[in-house]
């Protein structure tokens, strides 16, 4: 098997921990062990000493990508899901990870659907100005210029996670990543 490494990104709230829990599920059921980094989990644990300032930011990135590495080295996939607003940052995780098995998903969500889905209310206080630098209110959110897959609405409507699940293992199968060398 090639090693591999996904990163889904974007905007809190545009599914990307969804998906990539639908993405694990759906290799495991082909045989594939993977694990999930989890921006969330992460920032509990591994990055709880980092705040959201670019320098931060990038250190967070930068720490996942390293671990990433530690996994694929081991013979998992590792899935990671987080908001990566700066493309420097990513293409860094990218460079240190090798182009070959780097595998960027950008979650092309409309800002506004993401906040609707918002339960903790985070948009909300961001934009009262109650939680400063929130990517996509008052911190950039920078697209990426060359994912390998992008997932969008279809005709104004998310499709159902198992579906996108089917879109992202079917490319990685398409690519030869899930074969046994």
């Amino acid at each position: 098997m090639h090693l591999l490494n996904a990163l889904f990104n974007l905007f809190l709230e545009s599914g990307k921990s969804t998906l990539a829990c639908s993405v694990s599920r759906e290799l495991h059921s082909k045989g594939k062990l993977s694990y999930i980094l989890d921006g969330d989990n992460l920032r509990h644990g591994l990055n709880k000493d980092l705040g959201f300032k670019a320098e931060d930011r990038a250190e967070n990135i930068r720490r996942v990508g390293e671990v990433a590495k530690l996994f694929s080295d081991a013979g998992l996939i590792c899935i990671a899901s987080l908001i990566s607003p700066y493309r420097k940052d990513r293409d860094a995780c990218r460079a240190m990870l090798s182009d070959a098995s780097f595998i960027e998903v950008f979650m092309n969500m409309p800002l506004e659907l993401c906040e609707s889905r918002d339960a903790k209310g985070l948009y909300k206080l961001a934009r009262a100005g109650k939680i400063k630098g929130f990517t996509g209110i008052d911190d950039p959110y920078e697209r990426p210029l060359n994912c390998e897959i992008e997932i969008e609405q279809k005709d104004g409507v998310c499709p159902k996670p198992a579906a996108l699940a089917s879109q992202v293992v079917s490319y990685l199968e398409e690519k030869g990543f899930l074969q046994v060398e």
